[in-house]
């Protein structure tokens, strides 16, 4: 249903706040040099541009920026222009250094996109390729809750107000019959907005009865004696549902296609290797996430994480759309207008040089 007035604004408002980030660095914090991403010798730089600043998540779900840069993937096609990544613990925040031009290439979740394009009347970002599907559960205190049935009256925690976690678990709710005020969340079932860094120790404190979340924070609530109750893959086609996305600022783009295409190619490759060499993919994954938050995953977080995420060239454009009316549904959005949204020419270009097939945007590229 449509959303009131109201809500349209504090929708708004939401894709521009800033949160905290890992180091609570600016719009996101640096991640350290560890040694894997040096310029090799006689690299030139591309678009003669000293350095491209590109933003992820230290979440597996941004499995690709990780290993990319771990393995050095990212340096590698960008020869001597410079990789300055940025670590971010929110899609708010990212959006924001997006629009301020302190970001130019960014890893993110396909509600902030869509509210970062939305909120700008469709000039500042494109979505340019996909990255990753899956990797969202609905973890439980399996004491208190032992059928989908008894969610209802329950304490349940998502990461953030209209974050893309917060927006399917209003929309499954309401599937169920519920009712829940979207921005108290309050209601049949009372939606408690948590960071997922706190998330597990609020699980264990009792404060929260189950958590619908992204990895690895799903598997940390099961390591904590949590159970998984669904899997949101469960709930889409074919199991396939965009969880991340590759976004660029358009004035970016426009000024240096070169660089993007070179991190594109190096998503894509880094892809091919994840999907071909899965454990030491993992095991890139975690020293990457060791490098930037300075812990690495426990084996039993880890391991069942990795295997839920399927990571994909495909931006699965047709679900973004599908996640956009959850978010009208759910009354945290108006219906948007995403024509326009996606820029994939520079994708498909990369994918037929790499003999892979190309991709599609669901009616929604550029005009």
């Amino acid at each position: 249903m449509p959303a009131s007035s109201a809500l349209r604004r504090s929708f708004a408002v939401l894709a521009a706040l800033p949160l905290l980030t890992l180091a609570a660095c600016g719009y996101g914090s640096q991640a350290k040099d560890d040694g894997t991403a040096k310029v090799a010798a006689g690299a030139k730089k591309i678009d003669g541009l000293d350095t491209v600043k590109i933003g992820y998540f230290g979440n597996l779900t941004h499995g690709t920026a990780l290993v990319g840069m771990q393995k050095g993937f990212f340096q590698k096609a960008l020869g001597a222009t410079k990789v300055d990544p940025a670590i971010f613990n929110a899609g708010p925040s990212e959006i924001e250094a997006l629009n301020s031009g302190s970001l130019d290439i960014g890893w993110i979740g396909p509600s902030p996109a869509i509210n970062g394009y939305v909120k700008s009347q469709g000039k500042n970002l494109r979505i340019i390729g996909g990255s990753a599907s899956g990797g969202v559960k609905l973890v439980v205190n399996p004491d208190k809750i032992k059928s989908l049935k008894d969610v209802k009256g329950k304490r349940i925690a998502t990461p953030q107000l209209g974050n893309t976690q917060d927006v399917a678990f209003l929309n499954w709710a309401a599937d169920q019959g519920w009712k829940i005020d979207p921005q108290s969340g309050k209601g049949d079932v009372t939606v408690v907005r948590s960071d997922n860094k706190v998330t597990p120790d609020a699980y264990k404190s009792g404060s929260v009865d189950g958590a619908w979340v992204p990895e690895p924070t799903a598997s940390k609530l099961v390591a904590e004696g949590g159970k998984v109750l669904l899997d949101e893959a469960s709930l889409w086609p074919d199991k396939k549902f965009v969880i991340t996305n590759i976004i660029v600022r358009q004035e970016f783009l426009k000024k240096h296609p070169k660089v993007v295409e070179a991190v594109l190619k190096a998503s894509v490759q880094t892809n091919k290797w994840i999907n071909a060499n899965p454990d030491a993919a993992k095991a890139a994954a975690n020293e990457q996430l060791a490098t930037d938050s300075g812990k690495a995953l426990p084996a039993d977080v880890l391991d069942p994480a990795w295997k839920s995420i399927r990571f994909t060239d495909d931006p699965l454009a047709s679900t973004l759309n599908t996640e956009a009316e959850h978010a009208v549904k759910a009354g945290l959005l108006q219906k948007p207008d995403l024509k326009g949204i996606y820029d994939l020419a520079p994708l498909n270009k990369v994918l037929k040089a790499e003999g892979e097939p190309t991709v599609d945007d669901a009616g929604l590229g550029v005009k």
